[in-house]
């Protein structure tokens, strides 16, 4: 085995540290999850607010805009694999 100093080490793990989290040579790819849930998201507010009355309603209506995704997957899952 190689005699490597400290110094040496340091800055090989520095120099490999420094290639590893750098954005230049990394490709920047994006998905559609994100746009999909806002459009989503828009268009589940715009529902529920069409039929909030009061306060509560509205506040409401944003929450179940927020957790709805959570609520259909846990639906799906359960339909699936049954209660558990």
């Amino acid at each position: 085995m190689a005699n490597i100093s400290d110094k040496e080490l340091e800055q090989a793990l520095e120099s490999k540290i420094k290639s590893r989290f750098s954005r230049k040579d990394k490709k920047h790819r994006s998905s559609g999850g994100g746009g999909a849930y806002f459009i989503a998201f828009v268009g589940a507010i715009v529902y529920y607010m069409q039929a909030a009355t009061s306060f509560t309603t509205v506040v409401t209506g944003i929450l179940k805009a927020l957790v709805w995704p959570a609520i259909i997957v846990y639906k799906l899952l359960e339909s699936f694999y049954g209660v558990v």
